[in-house]
């Protein structure tokens, strides 16, 4: 059996060696797995989806986005809960309102039923996604137990990404769309039965009396406003006085919100866990590059539909090796930590994804799948693979137990926060190429290709940024023990 050392010297079991810890691992990457998935399921599903209810072009780009807004707008609020209520109990919460509104979703018979149950999934996933985390980073504690525990936990997310695509289009395609929400059901009944099984809980909750109430409620406000302002910003054009007014909103409410933590005896994001070193590039360098990543995948799959003529189930079988390569790459990560430490291995990871993305922007109008696109594929997720579970570490590393669920939510909120930015940045950058072309009249596909070759260059540039800004990471050769909380503390250590 494999040991590790206590803070006395003695050797104690690898927890993540038990049967107990392997199973805890498992159910928490599950539920990270969910929620991921979620983000990007939906996209090849969209023409099945517009047919059976009959959507309009503007709204059904809502089945993906409403959930973006949520699931970004309440992440910080989540994982502080997380750390004031009980992380169980916020994450059992939340696994319950993603079950009932993934089978609303599923059983929706028009537009608006169907968009309404994925803006309340969204809050589900952010009560889940922190809360989840959080256990595992306060869990898996020693050095070793810890990297491999976050190297699951990266190799799971960019899993859920990539398969994402495919598991939509092979559900759309196969038993029909709305399996696409109704396989989160039984998924999510086994994680709460195995969440009151293996995760311990508490009947103590912290004093509630100062909650931080306009905190929160200028915190939640900002960002669905921030969220909301990137989605639509596309659609209604940057210079557009809604979305200047929506994105200078968010900007005065958020400022506010750190006025407020600035003066209140009891915070609901005490600044002062920006002191953690390497905690905010960590997060920058994470929303920086989830800006090209998550963006690629999007164009990548319009590419092959529109362009190549792939069905549903081929365009996400294209993303297969990606899976392979993620889980390989994360894992071979996670054990270097403690040789070269984490800041060679998530720079070193966002230079080889930059360059698979630059391949990839090279597509040409009649491509072919093995020589134009699943070389940059595999480049590109084995660099992500280190990257992801690099980041996830340091962004963890040296952080109190008592706010580990703030720093999950800071680390998600700034995923969320990068998806919809470079959304919102790189279709802009894509439809005036296109337009461009078409007004120019251009062939369609021509013009779509082109369009689609500029947003990709475009998200190489932002995957490479990430990693001159990862450049200022601390190198951790080991995560960081948490920090334990003296007794008596304000904001007593919950699960």
């Amino acid at each position: 059996m494999s040991f590790t050392q206590t803070e006395s010297g003695h050797p104690r079991p690898s927890f993540i060696r038990t049967r107990i810890g392997l199973l805890t691992l498992l159910l928490l990457c599950g539920i990270q797995f969910l929620d991921v998935v979620d983000s990007s399921i939906t996209n090849v599903a969209f023409p099945s989806i517009q047919r059976s209810l009959h959507f309009s072009q503007q709204n059904l780009q809502w089945v993906a986005s409403g959930y973006l807004l949520t699931y970004g707008g309440f992440l910080l609020l989540g994982g502080r809960l997380a750390d004031l209520l009980g992380r169980r109990r916020i994450l059992v919460a939340g696994l319950g309102v993603f079950a009932v509104c993934s089978l609303a979703a599923g059983l929706a018979q028009t537009e608006g039923v169907l968009i309404g149950a994925r803006v309340l999934q969204g809050v589900g996933a952010a009560m889940m996604a922190p809360a989840a985390l959080s256990i595992l980073t306060t869990t898996f504690h020693e050095g070793r137990d810890r990297n491999t525990a976050l190297g699951a936990w990266g190799a799971i997310s960019g899993l859920a990404a990539a398969a994402g695509v495919f598991l939509g289009g092979l559900l759309s395609e196969g038993p029909g769309w709305r399996w696409v929400f109704y396989v989160n059901v039984p998924l999510c009944l086994l994680a709460l039965g195995a969440a009151f099984r293996l995760l311990s809980g508490t009947r103590k909750r912290a004093p509630l009396a100062d909650f931080d109430t306009p905190g929160a409620l200028l915190a939640t406000g900002g960002m669905l406003l921030l969220v909301y302002g990137l989605i639509k910003a596309p659609d209604v054009g940057w210079g557009a006085a809604r979305t200047i007014g929506i994105l200078a909103a968010a900007a005065a409410m958020l400022l506010a919100f750190l006025a407020n933590e600035r003066r209140s005896p009891n915070p609901l994001i005490p600044l002062s866990i920006f002191k953690v070193k390497g905690l905010a590039a960590a997060d920058t360098t994470w929303l920086i590059g989830m800006a090209g990543f998550f963006a690629m995948f999007f164009f990548l799959t319009l590419y092959m539909q529109e362009v190549l003529h792939f069905s549903p189930i081929q365009a996400g079988a294209a993303y297969l090796p990606v899976t392979a390569c993620l889980a390989l790459a994360s894992g071979v990560a996670s054990q270097l930590f403690s040789r070269i430490g984490t800041r060679p291995v998530i720079v070193v990871g966002a230079l080889l994804s930059a360059g698979g993305i630059y391949y990839l922007s090279r597509i040409p109008l009649h491509g072919s799948y093995t020589s134009d696109l699943l070389p940059g594929l595999v480049i590109m997720a084995i660099g992500f693979g280190g990257m992801f579970v690099g980041v996830t570490t340091a962004a963890n590393a040296g952080v109190p137990s008592n706010k580990a669920g703030l720093a999950a939510g800071l680390l998600s909120t700034s995923q969320q926060l990068g998806m919809a930015l470079g959304l919102a940045i790189l279709s802009a950058i894509a439809t005036a190429r296109t337009n461009q072309l078409l007004v120019a009249h251009t062939a369609r596909p021509d013009a779509l290709t082109s369009g689609y070759q500029r947003a990709l260059l475009v998200c190489s540039i932002f995957v490479l940024s990430a990693a001159v800004i990862a450049s200022r990471i601390p190198n951790a050769r080991a995560a960081a023990q948490p920090l334990v909380v003296p007794e008596g503390a304000a904001e007593p250590e919950l699960v």
